[in-house]
């Protein structure tokens, strides 16, 4: 994140390795096994890149690690993306911020919030997107109304809560609902589903629980799936 008075700070790192058809489907921050030193290093260049084209607002710098990045260190730069992402609730999860208030702020001029060493991270979070999907034949598109759709019921979670004091939470971000028709002419996901916990372990205990209580019928959807993916991680 990066102002007009030429300041910039990372928020930390996601892991966003878990994907199909080139596509994320399961997004977590902060990433397993990253030290204090390898994401310092990372959270560097990323800044780095960004005061080279002299950006500002939000920014996504993506990277991709050599196996033993933990110990080698070896990275490399794939791409920036200009703008928040699908996953970035996972960032506000363990931050505590609006970022979206973060980008209101930077585009009228004022400076950022917070500077890097007051940045902390807090527990673990995970994000699974819920798609109108067919696993079993390829992960292709599956349209057709939703005729029934039952999501878990979502935890208060505060922006900018004490990290001492933050509540666990499930936080759902949908943009359909029950009655709607999912068709072949936009982006068939049907929610984002998140989970924040202190730990990995109680994030990703909390996000199969989620999952078995999210219900929806109509097109086919991949929640399944994603509980098979969660039971091996």
């Amino acid at each position: 994140f990066a102002d007009e008075l030429g300041h910039c700070v990372y928020l930390f790192e996601r892991d966003c390795s878990l994907q199909r058809r080139h596509q994320k489907v399961v997004e977590e921050a902060p990433a397993p096994g990253m030290t204090d030193a390898r994401r310092r290093q990372m959270g560097e260049a990323a800044c780095a890149a960004a005061h080279a084209v002299g950006y500002v607002g939000a920014g996504t710098v993506e990277f991709i690690a050599e196996h033993d990045f933990a110990t080698s260190g070896c990275f490399y730069f794939m791409e920036m993306n200009t703008r928040l992402q699908v996953e970035h609730p996972v960032t506000e999860m363990i931050t505590g911020l609006d970022l979206v208030e973060w980008q209101l702020r930077v585009a009228s001029g004022e400076r950022l919030p917070l500077s890097q060493s007051q940045l902390r991270a807090n527990g673990h979070a995970i994000e699974a997107r819920i798609y109108a999907e067919n696993p079993d034949r390829g992960f292709l598109p599956s349209i057709g109304t939703l005729v029934h759709l039952r999501t878990p019921p979502a935890v208060a979670f505060t922006v900018g809560a004490d990290a001492g004091g933050r509540p666990a939470a499930v936080r759902i971000d949908a943009g359909v609902g029950e009655g709607d028709a999912i068709t072949p002419h936009y982006d068939p996901m049907i929610a984002k589903l998140i989970v924040w916990g202190e730990s990995r372990a109680q994030a990703v205990a909390r996000m199969r629980e989620a999952l078995a209580r999210f219900e929806a019928a109509g097109p086919s959807t991949n929640v399944d799936f994603l509980g098979r993916l969660l039971r091996c991680r």
